[in-house]
């Protein structure tokens, strides 16, 4: 059996219209998806290069995490070490009561003394996130990456600030009346303490000694503070850095890929038009071959 021929105009109309058809087919894809590249068969150089930008994004996402993670790690820190400022300062707070009290109430302010550094190393003890503490230990370690390919990264390493409180010893005048402990970091192994000192100028003397102790751990708090407190802050124009390259490589990829709707909209309607008059024109082609048919009648 022969194939169908069809008349120059009649098979010019069809093509149109299949033309009309397909483009109307697009157009209803990329309203439905909201995008105009969708796979490498739409257009596979702008397809990898938007996938590119998306994939560089998705990298950047991880570290942003990641600084994220380590700000709240140098947080905790930080927050251990103000505590342990204040408590030091409640401590040297009771070495000034010690110049004038007597006996009975120096026993109790032995007791606050010990209470006190015991709460301030528990304090440096709890300033741990996720496992990490940076203000007890001296060998743990804080690294944040910034990228995956040029190894930026920050590295902050632990400190071990309880053994900047406990001092190592203190003795009263030349007698060894008091002592302070390394493991406890309190002063005394028993409840003597402060009690043991006479009120001469030993006892004057035992007091400034640890007062200076004091004074040196007040210093070094403050200056662990700063430091951690420096890394937070840069650590946090690092993550604002990263939340906006994010955002552009984002918003590049999605330039190249996403369909302008608006767009897309109002070409529908020109193509629903379109079909239209295709259909007519398919529709008068065949017209033409009726009257050829009425001729031969």
């Amino acid at each position: 059996m022969s194939d169908i021929t069809l008349t120059a105009s009649s098979r010019a109309a069809l093509t149109s219209l299949q033309g009309t058809a397909s483009l109307m087919s697009r157009t209803q894809g990329r309203l439905t998806s909201g995008m105009k590249v969708a796979s490498a068969i739409d257009d596979a150089v702008t397809y990898f290069q938007a996938q590119g930008l998306t994939d560089r994004a998705s990298d950047f996402t991880d570290r942003k995490t990641q600084i994220d993670q380590g700000i709240s790690s140098l947080t905790a820190a930080v927050n251990g070490t103000t505590v342990a400022d204040g408590i030091l300062k409640q401590m040297k707070g009771i070495l000034g009561s010690v110049r004038t009290a007597d006996v009975s109430t120096r026993a109790t302010l032995t007791s606050q003394f010990n209470d006190l550094a015991k709460q301030l190393n528990s304090a440096e003890g709890d300033s741990s996130y996720q496992g990490l503490n940076l203000v007890n230990n001296s060998t743990a370690s804080l690294t944040v990456y910034f990228n995956q390919g040029t190894g930026a990264a920050l590295t902050v390493n632990a400190q071990n600030l309880n053994t900047s409180v406990i001092m190592s010893s203190a003795s009263a005048a030349s007698n060894g009346a008091l002592s302070v402990m390394m493991s406890g970091g309190g002063v005394a192994t028993d409840n003597s303490g402060f009690s043991v000192l006479s009120d001469s100028t030993s006892a004057a003397a035992v007091v400034n000694q640890l007062s200076a102790q004091l004074d040196s751990s007040i210093s070094t708090e403050r200056a662990s503070a700063a430091r951690l407190g420096g890394n937070v802050t840069f650590l946090q124009t690092r993550l604002d850095f990263t939340t906006n390259y994010v955002n552009t490589m984002t918003g590049g990829s999605s330039k190249m890929t996403l369909a302008d709707l608006n767009t897309e909209g109002a070409n529908l309607v020109a193509l629903q038009t379109r079909q239209q008059i295709g259909i007519q024109s398919l529709s008068i082609a065949g017209q033409q071959q009726q009257a050829i048919l009425s001729l031969l009648r």
